[in-house]
């Protein structure tokens, strides 16, 4: 008897993709299907938002002024943490036939420029702890090859959303993606909610609700001038942004203006839709899927609109807040399928490549 053994990938993948963002709104989890047919189709199935405890969330801002040591005892107990974050969900939602958990864990540091990316969760003790094969640390490999290790979410929207000419991402910071003569581009245009979120904080909530407090704020000309003169947005892509550059370089500027939370709020608000035009420019046969939390913020959106005629589409709210997560489902996938999850020409590492860790149980 005669075997042939035939190297065919398997067409369909159960998944369940977390991601932990800058903004600290909590771990969002999505049960995704993956199929592949020619070209990929997802199906989003059951999400969660499960909000970080006072704890671990005043634990996670000041993650860039620990040391080394202190980075691994947090590394060890947040993989212990978001390991019982993940069980709770598969248990919760019976999910008992899942291919392979996608992580992207929680961003410590990243200076590219300096050769590092460190996020914490993704120890090989995720997968020993939640049993199901876990794929993460996505960011360092293309660190190593010289990328800016940001952002990753591109392939997924040249996979997934092609539809679309830009995909805006509205988290902690802004991102875009588009493709450019044959290429995906894309990058980081500026800070958002890791800013807004925590002038709304002094003023008693966890975010600027409908962009409320800037509406009823007063913009400061001198600083938003201030802002838009920053060199990161006259730099050429790639580049990406980090919570160190808005602690040694927006906060300074912020401060230094003597200004009440609520004229900062409206000016910062202002500075984001200014930016966000400039790369989108203003074509009405255009459209932009925007997603991430800053999509609810209406104020925001409306400054959008003004300065920009370009279409900007806000799908439902599982797309909205889950994107990231589908998309990290995504490059699980890709990785144990041998894949490109990773571009050269977003990162300006000097290969595509195939980024991430897999662990198994």
């Amino acid at each position: 008897m005669i075997f042939i053994f035939t190297n065919m990938q398997k067409a369909t993948y159960q998944v369940l993709g977390v991601m932990s963002g800058t903004s600290l709104d909590g771990i969002d989890l999505a049960h995704v299907t993956l199929e592949f047919d020619e070209h990929w189709q997802y199906q989003l199935h059951t999400r969660e938002t499960v909000p970080y405890p006072n704890s671990w969330q005043a634990r996670l801002k000041d993650l860039v002024t620990h040391s080394k040591a202190e980075l691994l005892e947090t590394d060890i107990a947040y993989t212990l943490y978001l390991s019982e974050v993940i069980k709770t969900f598969i248990e919760k939602h019976q999910l008992n036939q899942l291919d392979l958990v996608s992580s992207h864990g929680h961003t410590a540091l990243h200076q590219p420029e300096k050769g590092l990316t460190y996020q914490i969760g993704n120890r090989s003790e995720l997968a020993t702890l939640t049993g199901v094969k876990t794929v993460c640390d996505f960011r360092v490999q293309d660190v190593h090859l010289g990328g800016q290790g940001a952002p990753l979410v591109p392939i997924g929207d040249r996979l997934l959303f092609s539809d679309y000419d830009f995909c805006l991402n509205l988290g902690g910071f802004a991102n875009i993606s588009m493709e450019q003569h044959g290429n995906r581009l894309a990058y980081d245009i500026c800070p958002v909610n890791i800013v807004l979120n925590r002038y709304a904080n002094k003023l008693g909530k966890s975010y600027d609700e409908n962009g409320q407090f800037a509406s009823h704020g007063n913009v400061d000309v001198r600083l938003l001038k201030q802002l838009s003169s920053l060199p990161f947005y006259q730099a050429l892509p790639p580049k990406s942004l980090g919570l160190e550059w808005v602690e040694n370089t927006i906060e300074p500027l912020l401060k230094a203006s003597g200004l009440k939370p609520e004229a900062i709020l409206a000016t910062f608000t202002h500075h984001v839709a200014e930016q966000i035009a400039q790369v989108i420019g203003s074509n009405s046969h255009q459209k932009v899927l925007v997603t991430g939390g800053g999509g609810y913020n209406s104020y925001l959106m409306k400054l959008l609109s003004s300065k920009s005629d370009t279409k900007f589409v806000l799908p439902d709210s599982k797309l909205l807040e889950f994107k990231e997560a589908l998309v990290f489902a995504l490059l699980g996938v890709l990785k144990v399928r041998g894949e490109i999850n990773c571009l050269s020409s977003v990162t300006g590492a000097n290969k595509n490549h195939s980024s991430g860790n897999v662990f198994f149980p």
